[in-house]
């Protein structure tokens, strides 16, 4: 069988139709289109004789992974796609594909070829050989494992990553941070209510939202040199993951999206007080004028950095969503600093007591109000 795609030609065998499905591999995908065909050429060398199928759960890339996908999957019964439009974010995608097979067990394993799939069949073994077993754990921090050509500095930020993780988990793993591991796909249905859905390591996820600690093995593996494509660390995928941590810690008293958006609030206040510092101060300029100047300045600071950050997943692209979420923010706090007007002054003439109370009530009902309308009528609505 041939297939071809940006000039390459891969060949795939198939496995013998009527075989019991043994093994999803579930991919995450964002900008792999290079690595896809490559991706299932590995796997099926890898897995010879077994019955498996690979479900590519991309989130919508620009360069066409998703096509591409479906392209094997036209010559392929065994390569499907999820093609996520409006959502992102590899934890939720890992979800989304591991609850799409009826495989007994179900993998991850990353799209840009660093994680070694020839350990799969190992893992199948391993579940064979101990039916207590409910999570097998790709590591390279256990004895014949390694990080490949990682440089000192990334040593270290795993490293800290690994402690903080301590915080939460309930097993005792030495690579916590891994993205790849095979689970029984029964019991991930179970978790899968549990589940945050939050940042980059769903394996963390998974093993903080179990009920009871979960038996686990660890099975050694090198980390690999990406070869093609980018990279997709960056800062903000650092922050999803303390934005994790925080979620199993304190989630459940204060929900992590309402923390980050009072934050970028806080924020927003002082990039008022700075606006109008600088104007009124600074410029001369007259105090209502360098007052709205400050507003529409710290307003559209909070819109973007809310759209960046706390709603990732769902943030608005192009210029005319961006300008209508950004009019409907704008909105939104109008209303809400009206509510923390109306708020405080009620407060203040009924209770003649200390102004401060009244000022922070106001403060906190404006917060929710502009939080929950956000999440609803300018995040909620794309």
């Amino acid at each position: 069988m041939k297939l071809f795609l940006d000039g390459e030609i891969a060949r795939f065998a198939r496995v013998a139709p009527g075989a019991d499905l043994e093994l999803a591999v579930v991919i995450p995908t964002f900008n792999e289109r290079a690595n896809v065909p490559l991706m299932i050429e590995k796997l099926d060398k890898a897995l010879a004789g077994r019955n498996w199928e690979a479900i590519f759960v991309d989130d919508n890339s620009p360069d066409g992974t998703a096509e591409a996908a479906r392209a094997l999957g036209r010559i392929d019964p065994r390569v499907r796609v999820i093609q996520r439009i409006g959502r992102r974010g590899l934890s939720s995608a890992c979800i989304e594909g591991m609850c799409a097979t009826a495989a007994p067990f179900v993998a991850v394993i990353d799209g840009d070829l660093q994680h070694d799939e020839r350990l799969l069949p190992r893992m199948l073994d391993a579940f064979d050989a101990d039916r207590g077993l409910e999570v097998i754990i790709g590591s390279r921090f256990v004895a014949g494992g390694g990080t490949g050509e990682w440089d000192s500095d990334r040593v270290a930020k795993s490293a800290l990553a690994t402690r903080l993780s301590r915080k939460v988990l309930k097993a005792d793993l030495s690579d916590p941070m891994s993205g790849f591991f095979m689970i029984r796909t029964g019991l991930l249905r179970d978790l899968v209510p549990r589940l945050s859905a939050i940042g980059f390591k769903i394996l963390l996820d998974i093993m903080t939202a179990a009920p009871r600690p979960l038996k686990f093995l660890e099975l050694p593996y090198v980390f690999r040199t990406r070869e093609l494509g980018e990279s997709k660390l960056d800062h903000v995928v650092a922050m999803e993951y303390l934005i994790a941590l925080y979620d199993r810690m304190f989630g459940k008293v204060v929900p992590v999206r309402f923390v980050m958006f009072s934050g970028i609030g806080a924020l927003g206040a002082a990039v008022h007080f700075l606006v109008l510092g600088t104007l009124f101060g600074a410029l001369n300029w007259p105090f209502v004028g360098a007052t709205v100047a400050a507003v529409v300045a710290a307003v559209s600071f909070n819109f973007l950095l809310n759209n960046a950050l706390t709603y990732r997943e769902q943030r608005l692209k192009g210029f005319a969503p961006m300008l209508r979420g950004w009019a409907s923010f704008c909105f939104v706090c109008g209303v809400g600093a009206a509510a923390n007007v109306g708020v405080a002054a009620f407060l203040h003439n009924v209770q003649h007591g200390d102004w401060r109370f009244a000022a922070m009530a106001g403060i906190a009902v404006a917060a929710v109000w502009n939080f929950a309308l956000s999440s609803r009528f300018v995040w909620g609505r794309y």
